[in-house]
């Protein structure tokens, strides 16, 4: 089957695992008391996270408008199935190679450490912050997909580089052998890598892309509550407003109504459960359904949970409900 290179932009970049982590940390902050000792934490993955997406937003724009004189295709935020979870900030993958590109969009002065590894960044005021290596980060992924492709018979030259979003990223000690890049320079290097010897024919290579993308599957975070060790009763719970953005949100016969407000809204329940699931638990029974949303009536809350695109299993008091985050809301 022939992939469509947009097709394989649409598909991954849809699939961002990234935004569900965001989510989840912006619904944290919004039900824990102002001052509580961990928003400062909370914030700052926050922006760890939009400075993230924007580096790859980054490289999949100069990606997009480049062209290339050989066949390849470019996949974002791939991470295919696999006996450990890994995924790739971008993979290019063309009949004579692939390559693995790790993105990083941390501002400041960088020193890459071997021993042991790591990422140390200095600020302007002089602070120093320390982060998990890209090289090691690098590494893995390049292994993990060299055991996928392996499993597939598939053996084909595999290179790596990590990818600094910004030029304002100065790098004072670079990675003894490891490739760092710009994303204008991507381009000119995946050019450069050699293709006397083409592995795989088109029609293996088209094949192997589509494995890929079936391959895909969305990386679910964990709660954040279990991620950041938060007591459950630290967060406010009930339905949210989303015009005043106030908590308390009143259950009638046939919609929510704000008492701060009086705005309307009859799927105010959608979203409350959805955050549930981000911040709390993976799965949710009628009883906490019922606490959470401030809702009495136990035929309520179950019909509230059967409406909703949820999986259940046991029966009658143990029963439990899940989401799957890989439809859309």
């Amino acid at each position: 089957m022939q992939v469509d290179l947009r097709e394989v932009f649409v598909i991954c970049i849809k699939s961002r695992d990234p935004s569900l982590k965001l989510e989840g940390l912006v619904s944290a902050q919004g039900r824990l008391p102002g001052g509580h000792s961990i928003l400062p934490v909370l914030a700052g993955k926050q922006a760890s996270v939009e400075a993230g997406i924007g580096g790859e937003d980054r490289v999949a724009d100069v990606l997009r408008k480049v062209s290339f004189s050989f066949d390849h295709h470019i996949f974002h935020d791939l991470s295919p199935s696999s006996d450990e979870s890994f995924q790739m900030d971008t993979f290019t993958m063309s009949p004579w190679f692939g390559v693995v590109l790790e993105v990083k969009n941390i501002g400041g002065s960088l020193e890459f450490k071997d021993n042991p590894p790591q990422l140390i960044r200095s600020r302007e005021d002089g602070h120093r912050d320390g982060f998990e290596s890209p090289v090691v980060q690098l590494e893995r992924n390049y292994e993990l997909l060299s055991d996928w492709l392996r499993k597939r018979n598939i053996n084909i030259p595999l290179y790596g580089a990590i990818v600094l979003a910004y030029p304002k990223q100065i790098v004072v000690v670079p990675p003894k052998n490891t490739k760092i890049l710009f994303p204008n320079l991507i381009p000119s290097y995946l050019k450069g890598i050699p293709r006397q010897q083409q592995r795989l024919d088109i029609d293996t290579f088209n094949w192997l892309s589509t494995e890929l993308l079936n391959s895909h599957q969305m990386y679910i975070p964990k709660p954040i509550c279990e991620s950041y060790q938060i007591p459950f009763s630290d967060f406010k719970t009930g339905v949210r407003c989303l015009i005043c953005g106030r908590i308390g949100m009143v259950k009638t016969p046939r919609t929510w109504v704000c008492p701060f407000c009086n705005s309307h809204d009859h799927i105010a329940h959608i979203r409350t459960i959805r955050e549930w699931f981000l911040i709390f638990n993976r799965s949710i029974t009628n009883k906490e359904c019922r606490e959470f949303l401030h809702v009495d009536d136990i035929y309520t809350a179950s019909r509230i949970l059967n409406s909703m695109n949820l999986t259940s299993e046991g029966r009658y008091r143990y029963r439990s409900y899940r989401m799957d985050f890989s439809f859309k809301k």
